[in-house]
Parts: structure tokens; sequence; C-alpha cells
């Protein structure tokens, strides 16, 4: 008895530790980028690469549309570069928008350690960047999947006009506890990204969009961020979407034109 208990115990320290080193690699699917890699769009950019204190490297992609009516701050999921994700400006563009987009630490072209913190401390220099460019009244923060979180996080530090979040979850520790109930999380997960407490300190409104069959971060996320915060949050179901396939729906962009859309004022 006594021996068969101490092989759950090495095995339970063993799950814990390889949990915690491994964390990493379950994550984040970043794709690298060799630093001579060209950016190809159809629509006009600016790359934008900045050298981070700490000796990282933050590289970016400004899109720019004449005459625009402000900006989206777009914060991506967790897998790829946005050399993929890029394709998805059109969608703000469109709409009259110019749209900064980065890769976050070890994803295409930027380096350097990832961690929460840096993840939300980069995420806010590149905000202040813009905020030199544009009004903050005209500053639009989006959040998708992964990115939403830190989206959040931005928002609630700062007075963005708007905080649009696509697929989000209600914090990155409840989305983890559903696999790994039975560890200390509290002393091992490394990220735990508490979107319900960032949107506590959200001036701005807040709007969310979530497929009702996104089986990742499941719709019932977006349900308890909108009960928890009913005056501050406005939800969009869209009808048997799933995690990955939003743009399908026509409703997808008709939210985001209604959104952003700001009725010219009548003289």
């Amino acid at each position: 008895m006594l021996h068969t208990i101490l092989i759950i115990v090495i095995a339970y320290i063993a799950f814990c530790l390889f949990f915690y080193l491994t964390q990493h690699f379950f994550f984040f699917r970043p794709e690298i980028l060799p630093a001579s890699f060209k950016y190809d769009f159809a629509f006009p950019f600016d790359e934008l690469e900045f050298e981070m204190e700490d000796g990282g490297k933050i590289n970016g992609i400004h899109f720019k549309v004449p005459s625009s009516r402000g900006v989206v701050y777009y914060l991506k999921g967790n897998s790829r570069s946005i050399k993929g994700w890029g394709k998805f400006a059109k969608d703000f563009l469109g709409n009259g928008y110019d749209l900064l987009m980065i890769d976050y630490r070890g994803f295409g072209k930027s380096k350097g350690k990832r961690s929460q913190t840096r993840l939300f401390n980069d995420a806010q220099f590149m905000y202040k960047w813009l905020a030199k460019q544009y009004p903050e009244n005209q500053i639009v923060v989006y959040g998708r999947s992964l990115g939403s979180g830190i989206a959040a996080r931005i928002a609630s530090w700062n007075n963005a006009r708007l905080l649009i979040l696509d697929s989000p979850y209600f914090s990155f520790y409840h989305i983890v506890k559903r696999f790994v109930f039975f560890i200390p999380l509290n002393l091992l997960l490394r990220y735990d990204i508490r979107t319900d407490q960032y949107l506590k300190t959200t001036e701005c409104p807040v709007h969310i969009i979530h497929g009702t069959k996104d089986r990742i971060f499941p719709i019932t996320q977006s349900r308890k961020l909108k009960k928890l915060y009913p005056d501050k949050v406005s939800l969009v179901e869209i009808e048997n979407g799933h995690h990955n396939d939003l743009q399908d729906f026509s409703e997808f962009f008709d939210t985001i034109y209604d959104i952003l859309y700001v009725k010219p004022k009548t003289i």
C-alpha cells in the first residue's frame, strides 16, 4: 500500500513539474520568421520594429487608409504570426480605420523571452506609441481569442474609445482549470490573465462577439462577463459560430460595422 501511494505521489509531482515547465508549448504555437522576411499585403502598410529596454524586440505592421477615422489596435491569438493574421486588416480598413498589429515575443520577427508581465508591458508600450499618433478617443482596442485578455488589460490601463473582444475567455485561469483541475494552478500557472478583473476598471464601452458553438472558449465565458458587467458589456452571439469561423457569417461583419460606424452630426 505504501509503495502504491509513493508511486502516485511521485507521479503527481512529476506531472506538476511537467506542466510548469512545458505550459508555453501548450499555450503558444508561434510561427517564427527570419529577420529578412518581407511582408506582402494588398493594403498599404509600414513595418515597425522596436527595441525594448530588456533586450527584447517587437515587430509589427501598421496599415493605413486615407483620411482614417481612427485606428484599431489588434491583439491577435496564440498561433502563427502577423504574416497570416494581417489578412484580417481588411475588416477594419474597409470601415475607414487604420490598424496596428504586433507579434508577441517569440512570434514572427519579435524576439525575447515571453511572460505574462512582458506580454502586458509590450502591449502597453505599443499602445502608448499609438497614443502619440492618434487621440485616444480614436483608438479602438481589439482582442481576438488569447489576445482578448491582453486587450482587456490594456483597456483597463488607458482611455481608449472602445474595447472589442472577439471569442474571449472569462479568465485564462478558469479555462485551464477545466482540464487540470487537480493541480495547484495558483502556484503553477504562469498565465492567469483575468479578463473578468480587468473589465472592472475598464471605462470605455465593451463589445463582445462570440460563436454559440465555440468549443475552445465556450460562449458561457462571454455570458459570464456580460452578467458580471451588464451595464458595460454588450454581447452579440453568432448562432452556430465556432472559434475560428466567425468571418464566415455576415452577422460578424454587420456587428463590426455597427460598432465602428459613427453617424455624422447633422447641422
